[in-house]
């Protein structure tokens, strides 16, 4: 028995060590991509930062595109875009991520708002085609290295129905990266564009400028751009947000393996010890009954020996 049980705790021991290795590995890969997706921010923060005030300016001067700008008070439908990961192992990522858009789309739905649905990474189409409910268009194979084609694409797919009027109102859910250490679940309205961050965004100092077309026109040229913009800058924050969370899930995990293979082997060794602690007390047993035997026949001896005298 007690055999039997320690090879079942030598094998549960091996399955966890290799479970650890694999761990392991994903915890260096994801803390290697932590880096490069730092610097792909860092490099595409100044293109964003430049659309906000050209489209800040432009917006100040634009007073007949008022679809465009400011946050609709009743809008009477919606696209809700998306941002999970292609994968799992990264903690919980995806799941808050798609908690949050489900509860805004319920929100809404209970206002009278229809809502359409994309989802960037496979992990959110499946989610939400189990639940019955249908995605618009579901992007995948994504979100571990973005480009600005993949941006593009996505926007494509986001813009043309609010500049039909086939939509009132563009949100955004996806992990925003703020460092290693900070990361930030954030739902943002994207189209039209937020009244509030035009005026935080225009230069200072004053100026004059001169459109040429009018700020109108130019504003519906440029609110295409600043949505591939800030896709763009939503999918190369995800992704690094995505690493962070996996770096940090795996590399709980490897040290929950340690000190599971600790523990399995205290036990092992106590049972082991039981099992030679029982079959020392059986040899001792049964040198003692050995002994116990000889002794009786002499007994029995002396006691004829004593009768017969």
């Amino acid at each position: 028995m007690a055999g039997g049980q320690e090879r079942e705790l030598r094998r549960r021991i091996r399955t966890v060590e290799s479970t650890q290795k694999i761990t392991r590995a994903f915890e260096l890969i994801a803390a290697s991509q932590i880096v490069r997706a730092q610097s792909r921010i860092a490099g595409a923060r100044p293109y964003v930062q430049g659309m906000q005030r050209v489209l800040a300016t432009t917006a100040a001067e634009a007073t007949g595109a008022t679809r465009l700008l400011g946050t609709p008070e009743r809008p009477a439908s919606a696209l809700l875009l998306l941002v999970v990961a292609d994968r799992g192992l990264c903690g919980g990522y995806n799941l808050m991520a798609l908690r949050t858009a489900e509860r805004l789309m319920s929100a809404g739905e209970a206002e009278g708002r229809a809502y359409q649905l994309v989802t960037v990474g496979r992990k959110g189409a499946g989610y939400f085609r189990f639940r019955h409910r249908e995605v618009r268009r579901a992007f995948t194979h994504m979100t571990d290295r973005p480009s600005f084609a993949d941006a593009r694409a996505v926007a494509g797919e986001v813009v043309p129905p609010f500049l039909s009027g086939e939509v009132d109102l563009v949100e955004l859910v996806s992990w925003r990266f703020r460092s290693a250490g900070s990361q930030v679940l954030s739902t943002e309205q994207v189209l039209p564009l937020p009244a509030s961050s035009a005026p935080a965004a225009a230069p200072a100092g004053g100026g004059f400028y001169d459109f040429e077309p009018a700020p109108e026109e130019l504003l519906e040229l440029l609110v295409p751009q600043y949505a591939e913009a800030v896709v763009y800058q939503a999918l190369l924050e995800a992704s690094a947000s995505e690493h962070t969370a996996r770096q940090r899930a795996m590399s709980a995990a490897t040290e929950n393996a340690e000190e599971l293979i600790k523990t399995l082997r205290r036990v092992m060794n106590r049972v082991r010890q039981d099992a030679v602690t029982t079959e020392i007390m059986e040899i001792v047993g049964g040198a003692e009954a050995l002994r116990h035997g000889a002794r009786e026949p002499v007994a029995a001896e002396n006691d004829i020996e004593e009768r017969s005298a």
